[in-house]
């Protein structure tokens, strides 16, 4: 059965960092692309950073680039997104979602994580 979990959301001041987990279980993420998602209430999905999967390809929407940092490790069969320097404008829910192909858009994506909650509030 091929499932995504993230981990690792909550609650926590402007300033502060929170590293978000998307583990794999029935299929191997070194084969495939890694995109993270987020949505916040009454707006549209939007991807945040993805990574190909050879990891030479990465890509960070401009409002998180400098803040935010993607990476696997393959020996685990997970991803991260490490996010620093929080803001409230960044709450929202965070998915993970693994495909074939590299891309950041969330159509081309086939596995999806049920996602984790990120409050950023003071």
């Amino acid at each position: 059965q091929v499932q995504l979990v993230e981990s690792g959301g909550g609650l926590v001041q402007p300033g502060g960092s929170l590293r978000l987990s998307c583990a794999a279980s029935g299929f191997t993420l070194d084969h495939y692309a890694i995109g993270w998602f987020r949505q916040a209430p009454g707006k549209e999905r939007e991807g945040v950073s993805c990574i190909s999967s050879s990891d030479s390809i990465t890509y960070y929407a401009d409002s998180v680039k400098g803040r935010f940092t993607i990476s696997r490790d393959n020996a685990k069969n997970t991803v991260y997104l490490q996010m620093n320097s929080l803001k409230p404008e960044d709450t929202a829910v965070y998915y993970c979602a693994a495909s074939i192909w590299y891309s950041c858009l969330d159509s081309e994506y086939d596995y999806w994580g049920q996602g984790t909650q990120v409050t950023v509030s003071s």
